[in-house]
């Protein structure tokens, strides 16, 4: 089932899904496409997301494609060396360049250290994270599941995921922020698997950060 590119317990999730959740086991067979992707370095993911914050994702590689011609490296040293005007000249808002500064900053200040992230749990990651402007929540889980493939991420601020809930579980009418939980809460350890697969069931192509 799935590609390689799947994390390694993505079949076991897959059946244990499967056995204790029958919506669950049809979205599965429906969907045996199920692969992952990460766009490069810890840095450079975090950056990409940034700048495709509140713009189509059109807009956000034609930001990005100047971004990556100009400066030439994607790397912190880089980010900082290049000016403000620099930055803006590529489509960036004053903000977004700020936001990117910081995140260099953090990076070439150490405090953030892309070897220590797999040690780090869930939370303590996520805070981490958020420590730099223009990274909340959502970004971080979004980090924690295509880039670091964490297996039971359950990013209740997505806006496909409670749709797809409300699809699959509630008929499509609004449901409640606590049922929502409570219905995530029989998918441990397994949410970030669900999720792939209730975002799968909204799109025609798998999701991929």
């Amino acid at each position: 089932m799935g590609s390689p590119a799947v994390p390694p317990y993505w079949r076991q999730a897959c059946r244990e899904l499967g056995r204790s959740d029958p919506i669950m086991r049809r979205l599965i067979s429906e969907y045996p496409d199920a692969r992952f992707g990460s766009r490069g370095s810890a840095f450079e993911t975090l950056l990409r997301a940034i700048v495709g914050q509140q713009i189509s994702v059109k807009a956000a590689q034609a930001v990005w494609a100047r971004f990556a011609a100009k400066a030439g490296e994607v790397s912190p040293g880089r980010v900082l060396e290049m000016r403000s005007e620099a930055l803006r000249s590529c489509g960036l808002s004053r903000q977004k360049a700020m936001y990117i500064r910081d995140l260099a900053n953090h990076f070439s200040s150490g405090k953030l250290q892309p070897r220590g992230f797999r040690a780090k749990g869930d939370d303590e990651l996520i805070a981490l994270l958020c420590d730099v402007r223009g990274i909340g929540r959502w970004t971080a889980e979004m980090f924690l599941i295509f880039h670091l493939n964490r297996p039971d991420v359950y990013p209740l601020q997505d806006i496909g995921l409670i749709r797809g809930i409300e699809r699959s579980y509630g008929g499509g009418a609004p449901m409640p922020k606590d049922e929502i939980i409570a219905i995530g809460e029989q998918w441990r350890p397994w949410r970030t698997v669900a999720t792939w697969y209730l975002w799968r069931s909204l799109d025609p192509f798998p999701v991929e950060y």
